[in-house]
C-alpha cells in the first residue's frame, strides 16, 4: 500500500487530492510541507502531495525553496478545483458569527463573504485545522472557511456553500519522489521541471532564456527568488513544455547551461489533462 504524506489535517485540500491521486492509500498528515517532504526523504512516505500554486492567491509560500533542497523529484502533477463552505457547529447562525478561522490563503480566497459579513478573521495553519478548532471551541460565535469534506468530518454544519470568490478558483499539487519516473511515452503531453542559477554576467538571464525562444520551446512558468540573505545570483524556477530528450528541448537546455553555474531538473512527468480544458 502506498503511503502518502501531505500538508495539512484529514478533510483539507491536500487531502482531497491524495485520495484522488491514490484511493485506498495509507494517508500521513504532515504540520507542514517540509515535514512532509521529510517524510519521504526518511522512507517514511512513498510520495508527498504539495500544493505548489493557486489560480487565485498564487505561488504556495516556501515550496520552491524546499523543493531544491529536498532531493525529491517531481513526478506528477494534479489540478484541484477548490471549494470553501462556511461551517460552525451545530445550531449556529451566520448572525451569530463573530470570528471567521482558516488557513490565509483560504481566508484570501473568500474576501467577498468575509466582507459581507464583517466578521473578525484568524489564521489557522490549515483549512481543516479550522474545522477541527471551531469544533472543539463548540461556540457559534466561531466558524471556519475548510473544504467541504471538513463538515461532516468535524460534525459542523454548513451555513453558506461555495463562498470562494472564484468559480473557477484551482490549486495545482505536484507528486515528489526519491526517484524519478521514465519520462512518459514520447506521444504523450510531457511537462519537465527545472532550478537553474545563471552565471554572475551581464545579460546572463536573457542569454540563458533565449535557447527556448530559438528553439520554439513553450515556457509555461518562471519564477525567481533569492537564494539566503544575500543579494547575489537569483535561483528560478522553470517549467516547460516537453522532454528533455526531445531536440529542440535539448538545444535550449544546453544554452542554458552555458549561461548558468548550475541547471537540475526536478522532473519529468505527464500534463495533467486540465491544462488542455480551457
Amino acid at each position: 500500500m502506498t503511503t502518502v504524506a501531505y500538508q495539512g489535517e484529514p478533510g483539507s485540500n491536500s487531502a482531497t487530492a491524495a485520495r484522488a491521486l491514490y484511493p485506498g492509500s495509507s494517508e500521513l498528515p504532515c504540520t507542514g510541507f517540509e515535514q512532509a517532504l521529510d517524510a519521504v526523504t526518511l522512507g517514511d512516505a512513498d510520495v508527498a502531495v504539495i500544493p505548489v500554486d493557486n489560480s487565485a492567491a498564487g505561488r504556495v509560500a516556501d515550496v520552491h525553496h524546499l523543493l531544491p533542497e529536498s532531493g525529491l523529484f517531481i513526478v506528477a502533477e494534479y489540478f484541484l478545483a477548490i471549494r470553501f463552505d462556511l461551517m460552525g457547529v451545530p445550531g449556529a447562525t451566520e448572525d451569530r458569527i463573530e470570528s471567521v478561522r482558516s488557513h490565509v490563503h483560504a481566508l484570501g480566497q473568500c474576501r467577498k463573504v468575509l466582507r459581507e459579513g464583517g466578521w473578525r478573521t484568524l489564521v489557522s495553519d490549515d483549512t481543516a485545522g479550522a474545522a477541527r478548532e471551531v469544533a472543539e471551541l463548540g461556540d457559534p460565535r466561531h466558524a471556519a472557511l475548510a473544504p467541504p469534506a471538513a463538515a461532516a468530518l468535524y460534525g459542523l454544519d454548513v451555513l453558506r456553500s461555495e463562498v470562494e470568490d472564484d468559480p473557477d478558483n484551482t490549486t495545482r499539487f505536484v507528486v515528489l519522489s526519491r526517484e524519478a519516473a521514465s519520462a512518459p511515452d514520447a506521444d504523450r503531453p510531457t511537462m519537465t521541471s527545472l532550478f537553474f542559477t545563471v552565471r554572475n554576467i551581464p545579460s546572463a538571464l536573457y542569454k540563458a532564456l533565449g535557447g527556448f525562444a530559438s528553439s520554439g520551446v513553450n515556457l509555461t512558468k518562471i519564477e525567481s527568488y533569492q537564494m539566503g540573505a544575500g543579494l547575489g545570483a537569483s535561483r528560478f524556477y522553470v517549467e516547460i513544455e516537453g522532454r528533455p530528450d526531445d531536440a529542440r528541448v535539448a538545444l535550449a537546455l544546453d544554452e542554458l547551461r552555458f549561461f548558468s553555474s548550475e541547471v537540475r531538473v526536478l522532473g519529468v512527468y505527464p500534463a495533467h489533462p486540465y491544462r488542455f480544458s480551457s
